[in-house]
C-alpha cells in the first residue's frame, strides 16, 4: 500500500483505530530517534538539564503569558 493510499484511508478509520495507529507510529518514531546511545556531548547535556530540573522543577511561565509578553514587546 502506498503512502498516498494510507493517507486516503485515514479519515475512514474510527477514532479508536486512529488512536491505536498514532500510538504505534509514535512508538516506531521514538525507537528511530533513540537508535543508538547518546554521544558523550548529548549525555553531558542531558545530565546538565536533569541537574537544573532537580534544582528548580517549576514548569516555568504559562505559554499564554509568554505569548502576551512577546506580542507586547513587538508593539
Amino acid at each position: 500500500m502506498s503512502t498516498a493510499q494510507i493517507l486516503e484511508e485515514l479519515p475512514r478509520l474510527t477514532a479508536r483505530d486512529r488512536s491505536q495507529l498514532f500510538a504505534c507510529l509514535a512508538e516506531i518514531h521514538e525507537a528511530d530517534l533513540l537508535d543508538g546511545a547518546p554521544t558523550p556531548a548529548e549525555r553531558q547535556a542531558l545530565d546538565e538539564a536533569l541537574t537544573e530540573f532537580e534544582r528548580d522543577p517549576s514548569p516555568g511561565e504559562p505559554w499564554r503569558d509568554v505569548f502576551r509578553q512577546f506580542r507586547e514587546s513587538r508593539l
